[in-house]
């Protein structure tokens, strides 16, 4: 099957954090009261685009190993319908998001960069990698992006699925591209 084809498909597009919405790196700075307060940086383009899927009716979600507030956040900001932080065995939270959706596997995609995600990776319909995932992530993919997580990999899927299913051209006539 295409990688059009199976992008087609996708109406929830979930996705692991450090690594895939950051380049992975993790920067611990003192707060206020002392105490250290850990922080990433998260790439605007894939932002904006996460909030296009949101436009277009295609719910997005996180699933990550580690807590943070910082992911909390940027969720909202991005509009983004799960949130689920501090599970390394991602499989029920996979099984409890697609119930709570209504959505199949086929109908899932996700990205992930280490060896914690494949599990999920061979579940859904529609799995990426970023450029700098692992080698058996890559190799657990449908798409490995050319982008790097924390650099755009996560809006070079979501282009992709846009594309596939024929909505990109909205979106660029809403910025009077074209």
């Amino acid at each position: 099957m295409s990688i059009d084809s199976l992008a087609a498909k996708i109406k929830l597009l979930l996705m692991d954090v450090d690594g895939v919405l950051t380049d992975g790196k993790i920067f611990n700075v003192p707060g206020a009261d002392g105490q250290m307060v850990e922080t990433k940086g998260f790439n605007a383009q894939d932002g904006i685009g996460l909030q296009w899927l949101s436009w277009k009716g295609i719910q997005t979600g996180v699933i990550s190993g580690r807590d943070s507030p910082a992911v909390v956040e940027r969720a909202r900001q991005c509009h983004m319908t799960y949130v689920y932080q501090g599970h390394i065995e991602k499989i029920p939270i996979l099984e409890e998001i697609l119930t709570k959706s209504g959505f199949g596997h086929d109908e899932t995609a996700y990205i992930g960069d280490d060896l914690t995600d494949v599990t999920i990776m061979r579940r859904v319909g529609f799995a990426v990698a970023p450029a700098n995932a692992r080698p058996e992530v890559k190799a657990a993919a449908h798409y490995v992006t050319r982008a790097a997580g924390g650099d755009g990999a996560v809006r070079e899927a979501i282009e992709l699925i846009l594309k596939a299913q024929g909505l990109w051209v909205e979106i660029l006539r809403h910025y009077e591209i074209g």
